[in-house]
């Protein structure tokens, strides 16, 4: 290995324990010191919780299904840690800890970390709270010591390769494949790019350019000629999204790890329930009773002659049922993913052990410029070869600790790659969601004008309204309406905005005749704290309370899309600052959600002191509509 090489990895590794620190020292000195009312406020803790269900799944690992009845904004997600606890007085508190499987609504899934349930849980005293994540950061870490340390050839190729110590090679020459006719010139060039590249394939995808759609296609092709393909992404609503995808062209895809969504599209996929239901599973559990049973009755055994013996030989044959049950749950296990033409999972979950020892022709990384680059190395390793597809124009991976930020942790391997090979990426050049007026800014802007407006969306608006009518800026500039500050959690807003898109929305839907359907519609902001506002604000509005209206932050928002969509950029201040509307790339995301109508409401005074947002505002003077709130003040 190249010292350049050692000194990248050993780099790697070191940032990996500056964001360790950091969160763990987040984690400790403000969640977990926080009063328990706080900690339900900001959604860290649930409590009080009932108990719904509790049982066994793979490997007999016990499981708890809870229900809470409030409804405030939480933080625990599918994968993340917790710790259960009671707050009965005189209480045993051992400590209970597991996973989240998965979250729907106010109902939780947690896999226990190999410990019985205790009495209290659901005592009606019971709550669950967020805890630090160490195992991504564990699993990380190996990933990168393992890439230090490998001996296999083809692993020590791509690292090369990967990192710029070897030039990539070339893909080889693709005949006669029969690829769908829905699929475009850009997607077709980035289907055949996978299909024959030997290392490394980097598929560039603007918004609504089909990027899900051409790696699905790819895979009806590798499948065909691999045993298994490995599918892997960030988060697990993502792995979750694109297992219902492939399932449904009938390709024979396992889900394994933790789960975002809980409806029988993807849970049929999951490798826990395929298990479930073989039918060698009721065997499994036959045995694992009986040994039960013989355990219970041996150490019930009274003493005297012969007993020694006869419990000795019932705890011997409690094993042997016991280690039975193990070896055909192992075979069954194996016989489930061999079986498999592709597996899906997050990039962490790759590391799970029911995946150790695996190993594949392709691991496609899909959302790969939201990964963070030691997460990417961990389903790398398993491969002999990588197709890495995202957009680094959108929002990147999210880093906690600022040396660590300040050191280069959130550039992406992705990014690194397209640096280097930038004129050998796959850009998808036609995007299907947008019309020509609303994908032009974002356009210019960072993909060079290169973007094409597919012939079904390019014209399409509202109805009554013209092309030029569907990209709206309305400017809030000298109106008074100011920015304010939510002190306890540091967030921002501007009620006044939220005030402007609801006058907007009056005099839209007065527009459209009482025979059509009304949009779909979504409100985003990049401030939380604006949100929670928009949303009491909508609620009690009796005009459009019952329409369909999504309010959420341009980073929840992601990865979504509505017909109409309202952008509110809050700031407003007499010193021009802007905070973190510097992000152009989360501004990329939040002004490419609409298909046909976009609203943007802000103070120009304030925001045209940056270059982006002054561009912006020429853009739509000339390409769209420009309004002032004086037209909506009554």
């Amino acid at each position: 290995m190249q010292a350049a090489t050692a000194e990248k990895i050993q780099h790697l590794r070191d940032l990996v324990q500056l964001e360790r620190e950091e969160e763990r020292r987040m984690h400790l000195e403000v969640i977990q010191r926080l009063p328990l009312v706080q900690r339900i406020a900001k959604g860290y803790s649930w409590y009080p919780i009932s108990v719904v269900k509790f049982g066994h799944g793979i490997g007999e690992r016990p499981f708890i299904l809870i229900e809470r009845s409030g409804e405030e904004e939480h933080q625990f997600r599918a994968g993340t840690s917790v710790n259960l606890f009671t707050q009965q007085a005189h209480a045993h508190r051992p400590q209970v800890s597991g996973v989240i499987q998965f979250v729907k609504r106010n109902r939780m899934k947690i896999i226990l970390s190999g410990q019985d349930i205790p009495d209290w849980v659901g005592s009606g005293q019971t709550g669950v709270d967020l805890m630090f994540d160490e195992r991504t950061y564990r699993e990380m870490d190996r990933a990168l010591v393992a890439l230090q340390e490998t001996e296999d050839d083809r692993v020590q190729e791509l690292r090369d390769k990967l990192f710029g110590a070897r030039k990539i090679t070339g893909g080889y020459q693709v005949d006669g494949l029969n690829l769908p006719d829905h699929l475009n010139d850009s997607q077709r060039a980035a289907v055949r790019e996978i299909v024959s590249n030997e290392d490394l394939v980097l598929v560039h995808g603007p918004p609504g350019t089909g990027k899900t759609t051409t790696l699905i296609a790819a895979v009806q092709q590798l499948v065909q000629t691999e045993s298994t393909v490995l599918f892997a992404a960030p988060s697990n609503t993502a792995a979750d999204l694109v297992a219902i995808r492939l399932a449904k062209l009938g390709i024979v895809v396992t889900r394994t790890g933790n789960i975002s969504r809980v409806n029988d599209e993807v849970l049929e996929h999951t490798l826990e329930m395929q298990l479930a239901q073989h039918p060698d599973t009721r065997e499994i559990k036959k045995m694992r009773r009986e040994a039960a049973q013989l355990r219970s009755s041996a150490k019930q055994w009274k003493r005297g002659p012969g007993g020694g013996q006869k419990r000795g030989l019932m705890f011997r044959d409690a094993g042997l049922l016991s280690k039975m049950a193990t070896q055909l749950e192992d075979r069954l296990l194996h016989h489930v993913l061999d079986r498999s033409q592709v597996i899906v999972c997050t990039l962490v979950g790759a590391a799970s052990s029911v995946l150790a020892g695996r190993e594949f022709r392709t691991c496609i990384i899909d959302e790969a410029a939201q990964a963070l680059e030691p997460a990417c190395w961990i389903p790398i390793l398993k491969s002999s070869r990588v197709v890495l597809a995202g957009d680094p124009f959108q929002l990147p991976p999210t880093v906690k600790s600022r040396e660590a930020e300040k050191k280069g942790f959130g550039v992406t391997l992705m990014e690194h790659c397209l640096s280097r090979l930038g004129d050998q990426a796959r850009l998808l050049e036609v995007q299907y969601r947008m019309n020509e007026k609303i994908m032009g800014y974002s356009n210019l802007h960072f993909y060079d004008g290169r973007l094409q407006a597919a012939e079904s969306v390019a014209g399409q608006t509202l109805i009554n309204h013209s092309l030029p009518e569907s990209l709206v800026f309305i400017d809030t500039a000298g109106a008074g309406f100011d920015e304010q500050l939510q002190q306890r959690f540091q967030s921002r807003y501007n009620e006044q905005e939220i005030s402007i898109a609801q006058e907007h929305l009056y005099e839209l839907i007065g527009s459209i005749p009482p025979e059509e359907p009304l949009p779909s519609i979504a409100v985003i902001s990049p401030y939380r704290e604006q949100v929670l506002r928009a949303q009491d604000i909508i609620e009690e509005d009796e005009k459009i309370k019952a329409l369909d209206i999504t309010v959420n932050t341009i980073d929840g928002f992601q990865g979504q899309e509505r017909e109409l969509v309202y952008i509110s950029l809050v700031r407003s201040n007499e010193k021009g600052e802007i905070g973190f509307l510097k992000d152009y790339r989360r501004m990329n995301v939040a002004l490419t959600r609409a298909r046909k109508q976009l609203v943007v409401i802000g103070d120009s005074a304030t925001i045209a002191t940056d270059k982006f947002y002054a561009g912006f505002i020429d853009y739509v003077e000339k390409e769209g509509s420009y309004r002032t709130v004086w037209e909506f003040m009554r």
